[in-house]
């Protein structure tokens, strides 16, 4: 089992930067697949960066490809977004959520049905 807690949120400028932390604690962090995924007010949960066990395998949604960046470091048992050029409609809570993998998997996942492990969420305000 695993406990996920996000950090790093907060009120930034369109065109700002912020950096999420999804801090992880428990065993076997290194065999889970990760998430990050939000939701904003009137909107379904999305997924906005996925990755595999080990972090060589990525996915981002359009709305946030070559600006966001999704990273692991399974020592530190945390995984990360980057987020660059942000704009006010990536105003949202996000949430980074976790999926036993088989190891040595390429496999990530993007259906927010398939993780069993999320954090409690952090806001991320972007004014215009």
């Amino acid at each position: 089992q695993v406990q996920l807690v996000e950090s790093g949120g907060g009120l930034v400028q369109a065109g700002g930067s912020l950096r999420l932390f999804c801090a992880a604690s428990g065993r076997a962090f290194g065999s889970y697949a990760m998430g990050w995924f939000r939701h904003a007010p009137g909107y379904e949960r999305e997924i906005v960066a996925a990755i595999n066990w080990r972090g060589g395998n990525t996915y981002y949604a359009d709305s946030v490809k070559g600006r966001f960046t999704i990273s692991r470091d399974n020592a530190k048992i945390t995984v990360y977004l980057q987020m660059n050029s942000l704009k006010p409609e990536d105003t949202a809570v996000y949430y980074c959520a976790a999926k036993p993998s088989r190891p040595y998997s390429g496999q990530y996942y993007l259906d927010p049905t398939d993780y069993d492990y999320w954090g409690q969420g952090t806001q991320v305000t972007v004014s215009s």
